[in-house]
């Protein structure tokens, strides 16, 4: 069986471990434009502030394994063309510009995601930054040594962790987003704006609601031009937002319309012996139940497992994704997953949400911190379909707890009975899980009991 694999980052780096296991005889080729597989490009911000010392440590796969098991390694190869009904693609050495057509028996597309680059006048000068791969993590640290005024676009996850990490550098940053707060695509406001509070009190300047219409320098970027205002940058990094590298399959595979490759539960495409994982296609989400474009390593990973699994015969089955994520900045100690309010009510959803906060210990314990903790659910079936919580301390892995729940359909009666332990050390009586439901029990119970007496 020869296998072709299209991208060996998070996904393809799982498919191929699990195919080396799965299917010893298999021959697999794999085409990198990169020269190196598995890269972590969350650890990016983290090697910016210092906290990863060694970016090299920010791998988890090398090319030399997969040649030691037998695996073809194409890298520094670019796929110009694909056949996928003929099975034949067409890959070029970006170093020497031979071409060469290949042949297999599956494909397996793993081609990741880009950054969104939005044609800006002025785009092209030095020290505009991409923020993806290794050799972006290597350009940032190289760009910044000698800078001062640095200006990041994009205010979600990867934004704001470069906004901290280029502060704690002694850096005068700029943060700017068309949307008028930042991470709204994660967080409701009263999660978002304490991480804005933080940012203000350490001199970041935040730029929001505005959308950035030109760079200005000579040669060098020197001046962000926005509809509101203009900042001074030595250094710009975009962090717009991503889209699905998918353009050499258009209208040879079923899409979504950003191009997210539309796969079934099996991970198969809507054509025969092609497969496809991670960025590059929708995942099915378990709050919306409809396929999602949710770009992340923990949903790559899991694909190209199963791609892995299923490539003979159909035997395990995707179980959807909450799009869970987690974020630490400052003291500040973040997670969510499934939908916010206002992502629930774009996907179509009537929902209600019910929030607390308060202590996570009893009052006599000496110390003691405040969680702030959300629950969304749907107002008919009354199923969970979000949650979100913000910390100094780390309660984190409760949204994880949410996210198995959403994945069963539980509701937010099945949430506030279920057996949590109590232990002063750790939490109160009644576990904050059980109190972010019965507080949403109760805002139910009192819109039935204002609904009977309008009908009385």
């Amino acid at each position: 069986m020869r296998v072709a694999v299209i991208g060996c980052t998070h996904a393809g780096t799982a498919a191929i471990n699990n195919i080396l296991n799965l299917y010893p005889h298999a021959q697999i080729d794999v085409f990198e434009k990169n020269d190196n597989v598995s890269f972590l490009s969350c650890g990016i911000a983290l090697y910016v502030g210092g906290v990863v010392e060694d970016a090299n440590s920010l791998f988890y796969a090398s090319v030399e394994q997969f040649e030691q098991r037998g695996v073809n390694m194409h890298m520094n190869h670019e796929v110009v063309s694909c056949d996928v009904n003929e099975k034949q693609l067409q890959a070029r050495d970006m170093k020497t510009g031979e071409m060469k057509d290949y042949q297999y028996d599956k494909l397996i597309i793993t081609s990741g995601s880009w950054p969104i680059t939005p044609p800006i006048p002025g785009a092209d000068l030095e020290n505009i930054l991409l923020c993806k791969n290794f050799a972006h993590a290597k350009e940032i640290i190289q760009r910044s040594e000698n800078v001062q005024n640095v200006v990041v676009v994009g205010a979600g996850y990867i934004g704001v962790e470069l906004v901290e990490a280029f502060e704690e550098n002694g850096k005068n940053v700029t943060l700017i987003d068309s949307e008028e707060r930042i991470l709204n695509r994660y967080l409701d406001e009263s999660f978002s704006s304490p991480v804005e509070t933080s940012f203000k009190e350490r001199g970041v300047e935040l730029a929001l609601g505005q959308t950035v219409s030109e760079f200005e320098g000579t040669g060098t970027v020197q001046k962000v031009i926005t509809d509101k205002g203009e900042y001074n940058a030595d250094l710009v990094v975009m962090c717009v937002g991503f889209r699905p590298n998918t353009g050499l399959f258009e209208g040879q595979i079923d899409m979504l319309g950003n191009g997210a490759i539309i796969v079934d539960e099996y991970m198969r495409t809507s054509v025969e012996d092609v497969y496809a994982a991670g960025d590059c296609c929708a995942v099915p989400n378990n709050a919306t139940k409809q396929p999602s474009y949710i770009p992340l390593a923990t949903n790559a990973v899991r694909m190209g497992t199963l791609v892995a699994h299923n490539l003979m015969n159909p035997v395990l089955k995707h179980p959807g994704t909450q799009g869970t994520s987690g974020l630490k900045i400052y003291n500040h100690n973040i997670a969510s997953t499934g939908l916010t309010e206002s992502a629930a009510t774009m996907a179509g959803l009537s929902v209600a949400s019910a929030s607390i906060e308060d202590n996570y210990r009893p009052e006599f314990m000496p110390e003691n911190a405040v969680i702030q903790l959300k629950l969304v659910y749907e107002i008919e079936t009354h199923r969970i379909v979000g949650a979100q919580v913000i910390s100094d301390a780390d309660f984190t892995q409760s949204i994880n707890t949410l996210s198995v729940g959403i994945a069963n359909g539980m509701t937010i009666e099945e949430l506030a009975l279920t057996d949590f332990f109590f232990q002063p050390h750790f939490n109160k009586p009644v576990n904050f899980l059980n109190q972010v439901a019965l507080k949403a029990m109760a805002q139910e119970s009192e819109k039935v009991k204002d609904e009977e007496q309008v009908s009385a």
